[in-house]
């Protein structure tokens, strides 16, 4: 569960008069519904968003697969463990850089600074992945990875969060998450032409993120934060804001939940995608870039009728729960197929199955978090960072259950990745599932 504090439950006060107490709720709608968005930031948002999963998740799908196979071969356990470390790494990280987001007072804005410190700190995370003459320093490349691109991709979430009216909210959440989904394919298919150069293998990519992360931050305006209010913050009230009470904001917590299986399921089922390939179609590991590229083009489609699909009509009908039930389903049967598949026609049919469910749960799920957010004006980084940890948790403890799942049952150099599978179909199914507890969004 989210984390839990004993933090009281207040109510505003509205004043003694009716009058007052219509001006107090009159206030709180206008500042928790802010006014539509151009064009202009919806397209450059979906291209940063684009540009940064193209740098980050790339490595994830098959850079640091191939990276640690060339350090360590034979040990496929040690991605697990490079990948679980990041993960750690952010989870106790996000909700700081959250609450430094928000407390941030400069002339071109609180989310900006971060997006491009973030962005600095990912291209040299890259150089020291791609250079590492170990595994132990391809982790801390890693490392570096997930706290520079993520600060980043954090802050561009944020900015949504800060701007977005709930009616955009499904159409941009749609957008976004199918140029997400997108993004790490093409980073594939870049990456199939550069396996014999290890800069080039995680630089090209990377050149894209910092391209678009660039175009957002000197195109898009943020406001001059300078003039908000900043009260002093202790030691001892920054660590107690990585808590908060679930019964106070009990739909956020549901949310939360729902992405930790999520999530869980998605990191279960990816992290070995690359072994697992190679295991099933008997072939080598570097052999199997080509192969996912050709297949994950083919998702393009899929996952474009999910994640716009799912966010255009959950605006449209103005449902949110139903899609994200519905993409978990889905994403679990694709997993289903994939894990008692003997063949390339059922591997392609299970991870193009998967794709759809993959792009309406995201693209449905974070208009959805977008909706149940608390304390939007104040205090969303900080709720953002704790919903982060729904990410994070997963990412850095799924890939070292995996490694112990992928055990199960078998012997010699044999790995489980049937049961691996049906644990991430389980968890997605949970996933859909938990937010029909939600009860303010439909």
């Amino acid at each position: 569960m989210p984390p839990i504090n004993d933090e009281p439950v207040r109510t505003p006060a509205a004043g003694n008069s009716p009058l007052a107490a219509a001006a107090v709720a009159d206030s709180i709608e206008n500042a928790a519904e802010p006014p539509r968005v151009s064009g202009r930031y919806i397209w450059f948002m979906v291209l940063a968003q684009f540009g940064v999963f193209m740098a980050f998740i790339t490595p994830l799908a098959i850079s640091l697969t191939i990276r640690v196979n060339t350090l360590a071969p034979g040990h496929p356990e040690y991605l697990g463990f490079i990948t679980g470390a990041g993960a750690l790494f952010v989870m106790l990280t996000s909700p700081f850089m959250g609450i430094w987001s928000d407390r941030t007072r400069t002339r071109i804005g609180r989310r900006r600074p971060f997006m491009i410190g973030g962005m600095i700190i990912g291209v040299i995370s890259l150089v020291v992945m791609a250079m590492a003459p170990n595994v132990m320093l391809v982790g801390f490349g890693w490392i570096l990875a997930q706290w520079g691109w993520g600060t980043t991709l954090s802050n561009l979430q944020i900015s949504t969060a800060d701007r977005l009216p709930e009616a955009q909210r499904g159409k941009v959440a749609g957008l976004t998450s199918f140029a997400t989904q997108i993004a790490p394919v093409f980073g594939v298919v870049l990456a199939q032409f550069f396996t014999g150069d290890p800069l080039l293998l995680f630089l090209v990519p990377g050149a894209v993120g910092v391209l678009f992360v660039v175009l957002f931050v000197t195109l898009v305006h943020e406001d001059d934060s300078r003039g908000l209010a900043k009260e002093p913050l202790t030691v001892g009230q920054l660590l107690a804001k990585y808590l908060y009470n679930p019964r106070k904001y009990p739909d956020f917590s549901w949310n939360w939940l729902g992405r930790f299986f999520f999530y869980t399921g998605i990191t279960l089922n990816t992290t070995y995608t690359a072994y697992f390939f190679a295991d099933r179609l008997g072939i080598a590991v570097e052999a199997v870039a080509g192969i996912i590229a050709s297949l994950s083009l083919g998702g393009i489609l899929a996952v474009t009728l999910g994640a716009l699909g799912g966010g255009f009509l959950s605006d449209r009908l103005k449902r949110r729960r139903l899609f994200v039930l519905l993409g978990g389903l889905i994403m679990a049967a694709g997993m289903l197929m994939q894990a008692f598949a003997s063949d390339l026609v059922m591997l392609v049919a299970g991870s193009l199955l998967s794709s759809i469910g993959l792009g309406l749960f995201a693209a449905v799920d974070q208009a959805l978090l977008l909706d149940v957010l608390p304390e939007r004006e104040t205090d969303a980084g900080r709720f953002m960072g704790i919903t982060g940890f729904a990410t994070s948790i997963p990412q850095s403890l799924a890939p070292l259950a995996a490694s112990g799942i992928l055990l199960v049952g078998v012997t010699g150099a044999d790995r489980n990745y049937t049961l691996l599978f049906i644990v991430a179909a389980v968890a997605v199914i949970l996933a859909g599932s938990v937010v029909l507890r939600i009860r303010s969004v439909r």
